[in-house]
């Protein structure tokens, strides 16, 4: 029998999450893109491309009151998130899709103002990475979807000066923003993070902009952990919900 286990979300009281331990659990990634991608004004519909159990939608909950879409390939991903909307009472502004994202925006009709995405990072043949585990093998790895069709099907939805923030591993950087740009999404801000001070960089927040100027701003660096072990002042103010 699968076990599900239910938590609070973060630090926050008023939301709960519901989790499998066999399947992909939301991370610091999770929290961090969330908190990374801006949302202005003018953006009436966000996209989480890759939901899994809701956890972006949940968190963006708590930002927002924009209308949020979570498109999710996996069916028990797919059926924890629903739980996981019903559970914290937001199917009025949360709206969760089984389907493939290569599909679900070939048949979009609308444009929208941002899409989130934490995708697989490892590709396929990276085989050291490799989990046993069906539903871990496709959280971690591209063989649903792959970065190029991240940024393409971001391209066919996205209105102009719409947005795509993800969270990647930096030794893609570069592939990152060649596919950007290939598909019209101009890089506009970068924010590196690093475990600890004095450590390398061991993840990367990018964000773009469709048919955006040229001119990348560089963020100071995010620090997740203070050398004790315990999470950084900013990591804890995102827990929080600040």
């Amino acid at each position: 029998m699968v076990m599900e286990v239910e938590n609070y979300l973060l630090e926050n009281k008023n939301l709960k999450i519901i989790q499998r331990k066999d399947m992909f659990n939301f991370s610091l990634d999770t929290v961090m893109v969330t908190h990374f991608a801006f949302i202005s004004k003018k953006v009436k519909t966000i996209i989480d491309f890759g939901t899994n159990n809701a956890a972006i939608p949940l968190i963006l909950s708590t930002l927002t009151d924009k209308k949020i879409v979570g498109i999710e390939i996996q069916k028990e991903a797919y059926d924890l998130a629903m739980k996981n909307i019903s559970l914290n009472n937001l199917a009025e502004q949360v709206q969760i899709i089984h389907d493939d994202i290569n599909n679900f925006c070939l048949n979009y009709q609308d444009k929208v103002g941002l899409i989130i995405c934490n995708p697989p990072f490892f590709k396929v043949q990276e085989d050291s990475n490799v989990n046993d585990n069906e539903f871990l093998k496709i959280a971690r790895h591209e063989i649903n979807i792959n970065l190029e069709q991240i940024m393409q099907n971001a391209s066919f939805i996205l209105e102009n000066k719409g947005r795509l923030a993800l969270i990647h591993r930096p030794d893609r950087l570069i592939e990152i923003i060649e596919l950007m740009k290939k598909y019209h999404i101009e890089p506009k801000r970068l924010r590196l993070i690093y475990p600890k001070i004095n450590s390398e960089a061991n993840m990367v927040l990018v964000e773009g902009m469709f048919h955006g100027k040229s001119g990348l701003k560089i963020e100071k660096p995010l620090i997740a952990h203070n050398n004790d072990g315990t999470y950084s002042d900013e990591v804890k103010k995102m827990f929080l919900g600040d």
